[in-house]
């Protein structure tokens, strides 16, 4: 055999010869007027790196490649990078947290009204780090009406104090307001969690502390920050789409300690059979992964402060300095790589300061507070990828014990650098 003939062979034989990547579950129901979200695992990843993800209508051969790639005119969105909660998990294989928007569920919802078939596909290609052929690992999205068929999992989370108060200042020793929470959610299935408070000295969450326990790899389950119970939840969610959760007693809300606390909702995993992984299906391990619960997003907290109200000391005169802006400066195009802290000069007589960033438009993107003395707040991962390359306007308020408004600046434009 000649030595061409038999490299022409290897190359004929190459894609044969790359180890298959699956997908558990390989198909799943979404729902067809909202948002959908699906707890995946792809296993026997080998050799090969995840790289983007496509939804669409159509799929064609992915020749000279592997698997099937989205056909070209039928892409319906691609998957924002806010919502990317992908991990690599445990040996060769890969969790993926597939947030369908409500943007592409409607327009294969559109397709699908038009007399295209009522389904679309989710598409994962993974390069070859070894020179190999692309794979191309495709999920078939089946729309329904996002009842009890659908993976349960949340599509949003409102917390809120009873009452007008964003954050509500709470003397020594009273008991804050009541809380809820606002649950959109698909699917039907067991809500199943706890309340914790974050006291003032507690570690401050990280932002995968914020996920529910269904968004995490299995084997980090369990591993998330802990903190103060304040009580448990354990109720059954009808395919209604929306549920008003009721927080802990307001009793057992820690006031003792000034300064400011966090209440965190944390939900757990449970058992949903529509969203179930199979690992020994794709070649990860034994067993199977329950995802009830799952979330795209990281949950929201709630923040009081203690130190306000009769037992608060009053304010000094506003007019002993004036609170101004330090940085970043104006029109400065902020790092994207790099941590971003927002500067402000101290005001005498205040108890808080209140840092507000909106868009241009005047909606706001975030509200931070920081009790008095401390003039220095650091940004948030998230925000760089929230407020994208648009320009963002920031201020801060100086707030007397009660949380009234005493004094304000002026707002100043920023914008954060072009993504490299």
């Amino acid at each position: 055999m000649t030595t061409k003939l038999m490299v022409a062979i290897c190359l004929l034989a190459a894609p044969a010869l790359a180890q298959e990547i699956k997908v558990s579950p390989k198909g799943v129901n979404v729902n067809s007027q909202g948002a959908t979200t699906v707890f995946l695992t792809f296993g026997a990843l080998g050799a090969y790196r995840p790289a983007e993800t496509t939804w669409c209508g159509a799929l064609i051969p992915a020749t000279p490649d592997l698997g099937l790639k989205c056909a070209p005119g039928t892409v319906y969105g691609s998957l924002p990078a806010r919502y990317d909660q992908s991990r690599r998990s445990g040996d060769g294989a890969f969790t993926d947290i597939m947030s369908i928007p409500t943007s592409v569920a409607r327009r294969a919802y559109q397709a699908a009204a038009a007399g295209e078939e009522s389904r679309f596909f989710y598409v994962r290609r993974f390069v070859s780090t070894t020179g190999g052929p692309d794979q191309f690992i495709d999920v078939t999205c089946r729309l329904t009406g996002g009842g009890a068929r659908v993976p349960f999992a949340l599509t949003d989370v409102k917390l809120s104090f009873a009452g007008e108060a964003l954050v509500p200042f709470v003397s020594s020793g009273a008991a804050p307001p009541p809380i809820k929470a606002e649950i959109s959610y698909n699917g039907t299935g067991r809500l199943k969690g706890r309340w914790e408070v974050v006291q003032p000295g507690d570690a401050p969450p990280e932002e995968r502390d914020l996920l529910t326990e269904a968004t995490l790899p299995v084997e980090e389950r369990g591993l998330q920050r802990r903190y103060a119970e304040l009580g448990r939840f354990n109720v059954f969610l009808p395919p209604t789409g929306r549920f008003s959760l009721p927080g802990p007693d307001p009793a057992r809300i820690p006031s003792r300690g000034e300064g400011q606390y966090l209440i965190l909702l944390r939900v757990e995993a449970t058992d949903d059979r529509e969203a179930d992984s199979d690992l020994a299906a794709v070649g990860a391990g034994a067993g199977v992964v329950h995802s009830g619960g799952v979330a795209g997003f990281s949950l929201p907290v709630l923040r009081y402060l203690v130190g306000g109200g009769a037992n608060a000391q009053p304010a000094a005169p506003a007019a002993a300095s004036t609170l101004a802006l330090l940085l970043p400066e104006e029109g400065k195009a902020l790092p994207r790589r790099e941590p971003v802290d927002f500067v402000w000069r101290e005001m005498a007589g205040t108890a808080f300061y209140r840092l507000e960033l909106e868009d241009v438009a005047g909606k706001l993107i975030l509200s931070a507070l920081s009790p008095a003395g401390v003039t220095r707040y650091r940004a948030p991962s998230w925000l760089k990828d929230k407020a994208g390359e648009a320009i963002v306007r920031w201020r801060v308020l100086a707030l007397d014990p009660a949380g009234a408004p005493i004094s304000e600046t002026a707002r100043r434009s920023v914008r954060f650098a072009l993504a490299p």
